[in-house]
């Protein structure tokens, strides 16, 4: 289906339609002295102060490593085509290949185009590109999409009971246009209600992120001025205010005035005594606060602590490469995988017959010796029933194929049974043998 209407001139600004970037449910009554009452007004900040969106998340070396990371990997992976047959399915050359693999359009690879989308999806709940279509409905190319620059919008219906249809409206400084749902790949990310996922970073981890970025530049100022912390200097009698100012220039000339008026001393005269101005950066657990955070927002994101640096804890993933290596795929990688696929495959296809599924098996695979065992068992043997040709074998790690390498391992023997271990051991004479094959021998 093509779009539904296109305009090419340049709308009124007026006319333009911003997307709201919250996290108040639809119809939620706000109290005016509830936080959330400034989303209203687009500010997003926290109760730590910080205002917290993709742009100030993204600075956040936690939340860039998670979503580098998930995205990153993602894009790694093969969409190979298959075709149905039967109770099997074949591998087939298509034209949607080239497009998921290689080339979104010609301003987007096709690796750029999936971290941007699974990018969007993690920021902002979804991620959204446009299908460019030929007049016989065939895809030609897709268009990735910034979520803040998409309306998306309930079409109309005459029935409740009637199952609703969105609408998205796409704008940019050259214009606007709007299309139907069939022309779209929308990619929500968790909570989809129906229009639009949920943010992980307004969800799941914003005050986390809000009190990382706070501590960032605490911590910033704090080191800045070489971790000392604020002075008071005890007079032992009166100064006067010229002495006063006189001391604090010479102080700053020494010693500077990085952060404002941090740095110049406070004089204490007639007496007067103080026991602490700040606290010192182990006082206040700046490190083990800022630890704490990185492990809070890889818990929202999904990802182990470990695969983003914070190496401290240990995974409950099990031990070794292979063994976190599957975890990561199976339970970080495979929702995001499958929504993705469903709608790939519901939006291009429509028909049982041709489907798209990544291969994960590069990220499944483990060392040598665990990838030699593996394929050994996979190609069968002596009583066993192989369930993998060798040219598979070989396509898998990007070997050609070789003549008679397309058959099926099957045994000729069934395996013998394991004999029993009392009747395969050897029996030892007694005295009785012994006096019995005497006398057969006289």
């Amino acid at each position: 289906m093509l779009g539904l209407f296109n305009n090419d001139r340049r709308p009124d600004p007026r006319d333009r339609i911003e997307p709201t970037f919250t996290n108040l449910a639809d119809a939620e009554t706000v109290l005016s002295s509830d936080m959330r009452m400034f989303e209203v007004f687009g500010n997003q900040a926290t109760a730590s102060g910080a205002t917290v969106s993709p742009t100030t998340s993204m600075r956040v070396s936690a939340v860039f490593a998670a979503v580098s990371l998930i995205a990153g990997a993602i894009a790694q992976l093969p969409i190979p085509v298959y075709e149905r047959k039967a109770d099997a399915r074949v591998k087939v050359d298509h034209d949607y290949w080239w497009l998921l693999n290689e080339q979104f359009s010609p301003a987007w690879s096709s690796s750029t185009g999936w971290e941007f989308l699974v990018g969007q999806v993690l920021l902002r709940g979804d991620g959204i590109a446009y299908i460019q279509r030929n007049r016989a409905g065939s895809m030609t190319g897709i268009m990735p999409w910034p979520r803040e620059r998409v309306m998306v919008m309930k079409q109309q219906r005459s029935s409740p009971r009637e199952a609703h249809r969105l609408q998205y409206t796409f704008h940019d400084d050259e214009g606007y246009f709007t299309v139907d749902q069939d022309d779209v790949l929308h990619l929500p990310g968790f909570g989809f209600n129906g229009v639009c996922g949920m943010s992980v970073i307004q969800w799941g981890a914003r005050n986390g992120i809000g009190i990382a970025i706070q501590g960032d530049e605490h911590a910033g100022k704090f080191f800045s001025e070489g971790g000392k912390p604020e002075v008071a200097v005890k007079a032992a009698k009166e100064m006067g205010v010229a002495a006063q100012d006189a001391f604090r220039d010479a102080w700053v000339k020494k010693y500077g005035g990085v952060q404002g008026n941090r740095r110049i001393p406070l004089i204490l005269t007639e007496g007067l005594d103080i026991t602490e101005l700040t606290m010192s950066a182990v006082d206040q657990q700046l490190l083990e606060s800022r630890q704490w955070q990185v492990i809070d927002i890889a818990r929202a994101f999904g990802v182990p602590p470990h695969m983003i640096g914070e190496t401290s804890k240990a995974t409950s993933w099990g031990s070794g490469i292979e063994s976190m290596g599957i975890g990561f795929v199976k339970y970080t990688l495979g929702p995001h995988l499958k929504r993705i696929r469903d709608e790939l495959n519901r939006k291009l296809f429509r028909t049982f017959r041709n489907f798209v599924e990544h291969n994960v098996d590069g990220f499944m695979a483990g060392d040598s010796k665990t990838q030699g065992e593996y394929f050994g068992k996979a190609l069968g043997g002596p009583g066993a029933q192989g369930w993998m040709t060798v040219n598979e074998v070989r396509r898998l790690k990007n070997l050609p194929p070789i003549e008679g390498g397309d058959v099926l391992y099957r045994p000729t023997e069934t395996a013998r049974p394991a004999p029993d271990a009392t009747s395969a051991a050897p029996k030892e004479p007694d005295d009785d043998d012994t006096e019995a094959a005497a006398a057969g021998e006289e």
